[in-house]
């Protein structure tokens, strides 16, 4: 059986990073229980030639192929920090970068980190739209996580990953013949 590719995007720069954190937590969760190939990047693997793009073609190779594994992937977990209320701007302008049928009807789990609860509401206000402009099926769990809910980098609060669990549940709606094959395998 061939498996699904995920793809997970961290709209940071920074690392370690929380955002890339949370991103990695549920790949590996929706890997473990789907049977997902999983790929990983953040927006120091699209690299340099993304701030000076104004078109696809004028990025490098290196960001041409980032884009290329997120349009061409089965499921998308898409992590960004919250920077006065809304996401960074040079993680916008790669999704920019993508046309909107592209990612049309591909599910995508919608995340973001933050310092504290007030920016909570930034993966309905800011991402869903997003990905809703680009007729996407954004999951009904979206994952906010606030600095307390790590530790050392690591998930470490009980709601935090209670949350995660929903929303891995809820990718049975879009992989059950491929859960059934796992189950049957086990």
């Amino acid at each position: 059986m061939s498996a699904y590719k995920l793809v997970g995007l961290a709209g940071s720069f920074n690392r370690p990073s929380k955002t890339f954190t949370l991103v990695e937590n549920i790949a590996g969760l929706a890997g473990d229980k789907y049977g997902f190939d999983n790929t990983l990047y953040d927006l120091t693997d699209v690299g340099p030639s993304l701030g000076q793009a104004l078109r696809r073609d004028d990025l490098d190779s290196r960001a041409r192929e980032v884009i290329d594994d997120i349009v061409n992937a089965d499921l998308l977990v898409i992590g960004a920090p919250t920077y006065k209320g809304s996401y960074p701007g040079l993680f916008k302008h790669l999704i920019d970068l993508i046309d909107p049928h592209e990612l049309r009807a591909k599910p995508v789990i919608i995340t973001a980190t933050g310092g504290g609860d007030r920016h909570a509401l930034m993966v309905e206000h800011q991402l869903r739209p997003l990905f809703g402009f680009f007729m996407s099926h954004t999951l009904p769990t979206a994952v906010y996580a606030s600095d307390r809910d790590f530790t050392d980098y690591r998930v470490s609060s009980e709601p935090l990953s209670k949350r995660i669990g929903e929303v891995i549940g809820e990718l049975a709606a879009f992989f059950p013949a491929q859960k059934q094959a796992l189950i049957a395998a086990e």
